[in-house]
């Protein structure tokens, strides 16, 4: 065997070979590999984005929770208002009935002194009538003399 030949056949498999894996094997798997390496960047893409939406949510949740608290404290304070409202009108309402049981109770007292007076001059005008009878010895007739006693009974 002739060592040139041999070196010869040998470089031209060695072309052969490099020949049909740069036309065979090579790009598909160069083109496995970018598809490989673009679904990677579109991944790491996805996350980034998955973050700043995550962190806009997170903003916007933060946000609503804020305004929720704020609305609920004022909630919280129109509620704390208007018990105090209602609590004042209750209380203007016992001062009014309370004025009103007294004007009531006044008006009763009134009458009845004004009841228990004309009793007084009732008794006071038979009494002077009675003592008068008495010293007269003789009896007054009441309705010959009814202008006598009630003129007796207004001055009393």
């Amino acid at each position: 065997m002739n060592i040139n030949f041999t070196l010869i056949a040998q470089a031209l498999a060695f072309a052969a070979l490099i020949w049909i894996i740069a036309t065979k094997i090579w790009p598909p798997l160069m083109k496995a590999i970018e598809e490989r390496q673009q679904k990677i960047a579109e991944g790491l893409a996805a996350a980034d984005r998955s973050q700043k939406d995550l962190a806009q949510t997170q903003e916007k949740v933060n946000e609503a929770l804020k305004d929720a608290r704020g609305k609920a404290n004022e909630i919280i304070d129109q509620a704390h208002v208007r018990a105090n409202q209602i609590v004042e009108a209750a209380k203007n309402e016992a001062v009014a009935e309370a004025n009103r049981q007294k004007d009531l109770a006044k008006a009763e007292i009134d009458a009845a002194a004004n009841r228990a007076r004309e009793d007084l001059r009732k008794q006071v005008a038979a009494l002077a009538v009675s003592g008068a009878e008495k010293l007269l010895k003789r009896e007054i007739d009441a309705n010959a003399h009814k202008a006598l006693l009630d003129e007796l009974a207004a001055e009393i």
